[in-house]
């Protein structure tokens, strides 16, 4: 059977992100993804304080190596994180819209709390009302948030397996959208694709019925309008979707496209993930 293998594919790891927008860096391994994000993370509260105010993020929980390196950090420098406004990407709901409890195995306000909020000292830890994550109750209490704080410092993120960011998936097969009225979706409630909840099952030895089938998420505007966007990719599945966002279409069909919108737009990878997929068998 014929089957045609998209270019973008062959992009190789030195020309990824040419012609584009967005700014591409390769840097080393999982743990130098981890202390990267640790580290503007960590410069990008140091330089709102130098502003004179406090930095508002939006933060992922996937990459999840980042948070006890960034807690190390905040420790070591004594740096006072109390008014610094984390504002979590997603959470997943149970079947009646409702947050998983605390202790699900995939649940990322537990994560959160064990590794990162409770590794601070209490005394330079965010405050319990800066420890944000969308409320399926209330999902534009994000963008007024966002609002009161005149805006998000940095959105950081990864990208999934068929492009989403946060959990903004795209159009089922057979549907579409525009681009344009995609990116301008807001924080909400939905269903999560087949893809994802097959990937995400990895973290659960492979057991797709541990995942959930809804989440809410911080919408693709809320994204979007971040004056930075900073995402990274550290997993070797992700040659090809890396490939797929920064070289092909711009389309709601692969949402971490619309990156190459942004004014402010950088992608970390890991050098692995700089290789070329191999698109036959061994």
């Amino acid at each position: 059977m014929d089957v045609e293998i998209p270019a973008y594919l062959s992009v190789e790891a030195d020309a990824l992100g040419q012609g584009t927008p967005a700014t591409v860096r390769i840097s080393g391994d999982m743990d130098d993804i981890a202390r990267d994000i640790a580290r503007v993370m960590l410069e990008t509260v140091e330089h709102a304080r130098e502003e004179g105010r406090s930095a508002t993020m939006i933060v992922p929980v996937g990459p999840v190596d980042q948070f006890p390196v960034l807690a190390e950090m905040i420790n070591q420098r004594g740096s006072d994180w109390r008014d610094v406004v984390l504002i979590n990407m997603d959470e997943y709901l149970t079947d009646d819209d409702q947050w998983v409890d605390v202790d699900h195995p995939l649940g990322f306000r537990g994560f959160m709390n064990r590794k990162f909020y409770d590794l601070i000292d209490p005394e330079l830890a965010p405050r319990p009302e800066n420890r944000v994550f969308p409320d399926p109750a209330a999902p534009e209490a994000i963008q007024e948030l966002i609002d009161r704080r005149g805006g998000v410092d940095v959105c950081f993120g990864g990208i999934g397996i068929n492009g989403h960011m946060a959990f903004n998936e795209p159009p089922e097969p057979g549907e579409s959208m525009p681009a344009e009225e995609f990116a301008a979706l807001p924080t909400r409630v939905l269903s999560l694709s087949r893809e994802t909840r097959t990937i995400n099952s990895v973290t659960v030895g492979g057991e797709i019925s541990i995942v959930p089938h809804r989440a809410i998420t911080v919408g693709m505007k809320e994204i979007l309008e971040s004056r930075k966007c900073r995402f990274y990719c550290n997993r070797p599945w992700q040659r090809a979707v890396v490939r797929r966002v920064l070289h092909g279409p711009v389309t709601s069909a692969c949402p971490a496209s619309l990156l190459r919108t942004h004014a402010d737009a950088e992608i970390t990878i890991a050098d692995y993930v700089g290789e070329p997929p191999e698109i036959k068998l061994r």
